[in-house]
C-alpha cells in the first residue's frame, strides 16, 4: 500500500516507521519547514538553540521500546543525561529540590512529613505495578470496544489499576502535607486536567518520572525526532516539508487522494497525525466522525504562553527545570477548566537547558524557556502576553536573587494560542490535546478509525492513549497496526 501520513510529530513518525517496516510505501507530509510538530527546534542568529515543545524526558524505557522494535536503541542516536536534581519546585516559603537518588528522595519526604518515606515506598510500589500493566498492556489498545480489555491479566489487575477512582484521592491516601501533595499531583498536569478528574491509574506517571528519573537528550528533544526519522528513512519513508494537505479526497467511502496545492496525490490509506479536529475539516462534512458540538463539549488540556529567551549572562541558582508554584494550583485549574479566563495568580515553569548542554547557548549566556499554562480559546494579544511575561521575570529574579534580567535579554520570542492555531491548526489553540479525564479515557476518546471512510485513520494526542511523548509514540504504533491490517497479504510481525 501507499500510505500518506499528515503531520510529522511523534505519532506521525512512529506510525510511518512501523508501517514502512511492514513493506508499505510511506510518505509523511508536513506543513511547516521543519519536522517534529510541537517538538520542532529553531536556531537564532545570536547562537541560541530552542526546543519549541517537549522538555521533560520521562519513561525512558517506553521511548527506547520504539528503537528496540527496529533492532536499535536510543543510545545509538543520542546521549541521555540524568538530571540532579530532577527539578525544583518553588513554594511561597520554601524551595524543594527533587533529588535523582531515590534514598535521598525518601529522606526529603521524611523531613517534610513524618512517616512519608515509608508511604513513598508504598506509593511507588503501587505506581510501579500500574506502570508495568498500564504502559505495557492497557495503553496499547486501539480502544474500539471495552471488550479489548477483557483479558485475564487486566481482569486480575482491574482493582489495582484504580481505573474509576481519582488521582487526587489516591495521593491523599499516602500524604497529608500540602507540599508533598502538590509534588505528587504535579506530573498529571501533563495529562491536561486536575488530579480529581484524572484516574488514579496515572500514578504510573510518578513512577515513570520520579523513580525512573528525569533525563535530557544532549542537543535537545529534537534529537529524539531526528533519531526516529533516521529509523523511518532507513525503511524507505519519504518526508516532505512545506507540504500542507488541503483536502482528503473521498470516493465510494475510500480516501483516494490528498490534495496539496493544485496537485492530487493518490494513496491507498491515510493516517492523520495532525490535530484531529483539523484533520476532519479536510473532509466533506458527511465523512467526519464528529461534529462541532462534539468538539465544543470536550475537555481540552491547556494551551500555554511560552517565551523563548536568550540572556547575555549566566543566571545563578536556576536549575534545568524549575516549577513556580507559589500560588494555589487549584485556583489556576479552576480558571483554566471552568472559568476559561486568564489566570489571576499564575503558576509557570522554566527550563534552562544551558545548565546541562553548553551547545544551546553561546558561552557565558543562558537559554531559558518559560511556560505558563492557560485555558484554550482565550483572546490572545501581545499586550496581554507582555503583562504576564513581566510577572514571570519578577518571580524569576526573586528566586535566583538577581536583578536587571530584562536589560540582559538578547533574544526574545513568544508563542501562544494564536501561534498554536497558525502553526499546528490546534483546536482553540490547545497545546496538549484532550485531557485524560475519567470521561475521556480509552473508549471515550475520539476513535482511531474514521467510521465512514474505510482507509482513513487518526493518531496523536487527541486520540488513544493520550497526550505526552511516550503515549504519542505508542499511538503511532497502534494506528500502524490498524492500517497494516487492511492488507491481508502482509503479515504484521511486531507485537502490540
Amino acid at each position: 500500500m501507499k500510505i500518506a501520513i499528515i503531520g510529522s510529530g511523534f505519532s506521525g513518525i512512529s506510525a510511518a516507521a512501523y508501517a514502512a517496516k511492514e513493506g508499505h510505501e510511506v510518505h509523511v507530509y508536513e506543513k511547516n519547514g521543519s519536522f517534529g510538530g510541537r517538538a520542532r527546534q529553531f536556531k537564532t542568529d545570536e547562537g541560541y538553540t530552542f526546543d519549541m515543545g517537549p522538555s521533560w524526558y520521562w519513561m525512558p524505557d517506553i521511548i527506547d521500546n520504539f528503537f528496540q522494535d527496529f533492532g536499535r536503541s536510543a543510545a545509538d542516536f543520542y546521549t541521555l543525561v540524568s538530571l540532579n536534581p530532577q527539578f525544583e519546585m518553588v513554594f511561597a516559603d520554601e524551595v524543594i529540590a527533587l533529588p535523582e537518588d531515590y534514598d535521598e528522595m525518601r529522606a526529603l519526604f521524611e523531613r517534610i512529613e513524618a512517616g512519608a518515606a515509608i508511604q513513598l515506598d508504598r506509593f511507588m510500589t503501587d505506581a510501579k505495578y500500574k506502570y508495568e500493566v498500564g504502559m505495557m498492556d492497557f495503553v496499547n489498545k486501539p480502544c474500539h470496544s471495552w471488550f479489548e480489555f477483557v483479558s485475564l491479566k487486566i481482569a486480575k489487575s482491574a482493582l489495582r489499576l484504580d481505573l474509576l477512582s481519582d488521582f487526587s484521592q489516591f495521593v491523599r491516601k499516602y500524604f497529608t502535607d500540602p507540599k508533598l501533595v502538590t509534588l505528587m499531583e504535579f506530573p498529571v498536569i501533563f495529562l491536561g486536567a486536575m488530579p480529581d478528574n484524572i484516574p488514579a491509574l496515572y500514578s504510573l506517571m510518578n513512577y515513570g518520572g520520579y523513580k525512573l528519573g528525569t533525563w535530557y537528550p544532549m542537543g535537545g528533544f529534537v534529537r529524539v525526532i531526528e533519531a526516529m526519522m533516521a529509523v523511518a528513512k532507513d525503511l524507505g519513508v519519504v518526508f516532505h516539508a512545506h507540504a500542507e494537505v488541503q483536502q482528503i479526497v473521498v470516493e465510494d467511502k475510500y480516501a483516494k487522494a490528498i490534495q496539496i496545492g493544485g496537485n492530487q496525490i493518490e494513496v491507498d490509506a491515510i493516517i492523520a497525525s495532525s490535530d484531529y479536529h483539523h484533520s476532519e475539516q479536510l473532509l466533506e462534512r458527511k465523512y467526519r466522525n464528529y461534529n462541532e458540538k462534539y468538539w465544543e463539549s470536550r475537555t481540552f488540556a491547556p494551551s500555554c504562553l511560552i517565551y523563548y529567551l536568550g540572556f547575555n549572562r549566566t543566571i545563578p541558582n536556576l536549575k534545568h527545570h524549575t516549577l513556580f508554584f507559589e500560588h494555589d494550583l487549584y485556583q489556576q485549574a479552576k480558571e483554566i477548566y471552568e472559568d476559561k479566563k486568564w489566570p489571576s495568580a499564575p503558576l509557570f515553569y522554566t527550563c534552562c537547558p544551558s545548565k546541562t548542554d553548553a551547545d544551546v547557548a553561546p558561552e557565558g549566556h543562558e537559554n531559558v524557556f518559560m511556560l505558563m499554562p492557560i485555558a484554550t480559546g482565550l483572546d490572545d494579544n501581545e499586550n496581554r502576553r507582555e503583562a504576564y511575561f513581566k510577572q514571570m521575570i519578577v518571580r524569576l529574579e526573586k528566586h535566583t536573587h538577581t536583578t536587571g534580567l530584562l536589560a540582559q535579554i538578547t533574544y526574545k520570542k513568544s508563542f501562544c494560542i494564536a501561534d498554536f492555531m497558525t502553526d499546528y491548526h490546534a483546536f482553540k489553540g490547545n497545546a496538549y490535546g484532550l485531557a485524560n479525564t475519567l470521561r475521556q479515557t480509552a473508549v471515550f476518546k475520539p476513535s482511531v478509525r474514521n467510521r465512514k471512510v474505510k482507509n482513513l485513520f487518526y493518531t496523536g494526542q487527541l486520540t488513544v492513549p493520550g497526550p505526552g511523548v511516550p503515549p504519542s509514540i505508542i499511538s503511532g504504533k497502534i494506528v500502524a497496526h490498524e492500517v497494516c491490517a487492511l492488507s491481508p497479504s502482509i503479515h504484521v510481525n511486531y507485537k502490540l
